[in-house]
């Protein structure tokens, strides 16, 4: 399970993205958000991103903890289908 430990936001979008490629590429396809401190909007893209290099590698990432302002922006932007919740009941 990879963790990210640090702000998914614009400052660090390139270090946070690059990280998570890496849990990709090492097999890694649950992603817990529990010890993230920040989101931004930011985030969302880099989500999207993991998924997409997570799908080219035949995985689908499941995500838990997810934050609530991070589900919000994901559901704003109208993803929030498409970057599946581990941690929620599936309907």
């Amino acid at each position: 399970m990879y963790q990210p430990a640090f702000p998914l936001t614009r400052d660090l979008a390139r270090k946070a993205y690059q990280a998570g490629l890496d849990a990709i590429a090492a097999g890694e396809t649950e992603f817990d958000f529990a010890a993230v401190p920040a989101v931004d909007s930011t985030a969302v893209a880099t989500l999207v991103g993991w998924q997409r290099a997570a799908l080219r590698r035949g995985v689908v990432l499941a995500f838990i903890h997810v934050p609530d302002n991070l589900q919000s922006l994901m559901d704003l932007y109208g993803v929030g289908h498409a970057l599946p919740r581990a941690d929620l009941p599936h309907h």
